[in-house]
């Protein structure tokens, strides 16, 4: 898929909701936009040093989106955070953490993220060959009851160790140990920076509070958008958040602060606009937003995932980040729903809104 003409069709009926959005409350001119010079923009004026110019370098300049501006990644985790038989068994050869990293390289990624074990096992035979991400903390499903938590799995130096460009970690922002989380976090970023590592946050959102009688807040534009302001705060170099599905959570929720103005003035109900304002929130646009994939749902992922990245890209985010939909089938279609969405991201028809 390399023209306008198949992503319309896969868009059908919806087309021009997408593509002739303009955004009118947070304007495209107001943002810093991916482009092949962005990182120096940015960051040559940052406390971050040399090394990490270096990562991020090779970060952005890899695979089928180098020197976009953009990134695709493919991140498996999954196999601690929602269990390896409930994750892999559709497609069970990606227990063999070798062909996680072959998706990744076949697909043309910028990068793949996994654990300690999976880029551990294979680091001298590919750490050379694609950019290493080493998720650093996971929620280990075998606590019962299940809690809203994070662990550390290692420490970063280990990543380092294996030849990994970035470290990425969530905080489950809003649970009753994100203070822990945000503290062992800032401290794990400072270290990873000092070593010269690229930062990734996870920004998930985890209360039971978020979720009322009739309707869940846990992808809300302005509390998501919170939790991006907080990762940038300390010093993520690129956040990763759900793709906003409704907006007004400090209001129906009933608390932190908010008035109607702020919600008018900022942004409207468009699935565009809604992501404008994660994307304003890291610091108008400078620090890469890449929205999540989501969870696999068989024949409508290609649909879904080409949705994603046209809001994702027209909204002013930095790209996708995505697993599931890619992991969870036979190879081949794994690859082709990747660099479909790549495509969208190449494709200088789908500007930014």
């Amino acid at each position: 898929m390399k023209t306008i003409e198949n992503i319309t069709e896969i868009l059908g009926e919806n087309t021009s909701f997408y593509l002739d959005h303009v955004c009118e409350k947070i304007t495209k001119d107001e943002l810093q936009t991916p482009s092949k010079i962005s990182l120096d923009k940015v960051f040559s004026n940052s406390n971050r040093n040399p090394q990490v110019l270096r990562s991020l370098s090779q970060l952005y300049n890899h695979g089928n989106l180098e020197s976009t501006g953009y990134l695709s990644i493919l991140p498996v985790d999954q196999g601690i955070e929602h269990s390896a038989a409930y994750s892999f068994y559709k497609n069970p050869d990606f227990f063999d953490p070798e062909n996680i990293i072959k998706l990744a390289m076949e697909a043309g990624c910028n990068a793949v993220a996994s654990t300690f074990g999976v880029l551990g096992l294979n680091a001298r035979k590919y750490a050379h060959k694609i950019p290493f991400i080493v998720k650093i903390n996971h929620n280990e499903l075998l606590t019962y009851p299940n809690k809203y938590d994070q662990t550390l799995f290692g420490k970063v130096k280990a990543a380092w160790n294996m030849g990994a460009v970035a470290v990425g970690a969530t905080i489950y922002f809003g649970s009753e140990k994100s203070n822990r989380q945000l503290n062992e976090i800032a401290e794990a970023f400072e270290e990873a920076h000092n070593l010269g590592m690229v930062t990734i946050l996870w920004c998930y959102l985890r209360n039971g509070g978020f979720k009322t009688e009739k309707e869940d807040y846990h992808a809300a534009s302005d509390l998501t958008g919170q939790a991006n302001h907080l990762g940038v705060t300390i010093q993520a170099d690129i956040i990763k958040q759900k793709l906003p599905t409704n907006n007004f959570g400090f209001k129906n929720i009933g608390f932190g602060k908010y008035n109607d103005e702020m919600y008018k003035t900022l942004t409207t109900d468009h699935p565009i606009d809604l992501c404008r304002l994660q994307v304003a929130n890291c610091y108008m646009g400078k620090i890469g937003l890449i929205n999540s994939g989501g969870g696999s749902k068989g024949e409508s992922d290609l649909v879904e995932a080409i949705t994603t990245a046209v809001i994702n890209k027209r909204g002013g985010g930095s790209g996708l980040i995505m697993g599931r939909k890619a992991f969870q089938k036979p190879f081949g279609e794994g690859v082709k729903v990747l660099q479909s969405v790549q495509n969208v991201y190449l494709d200088d028809k789908i500007t930014i809104a």
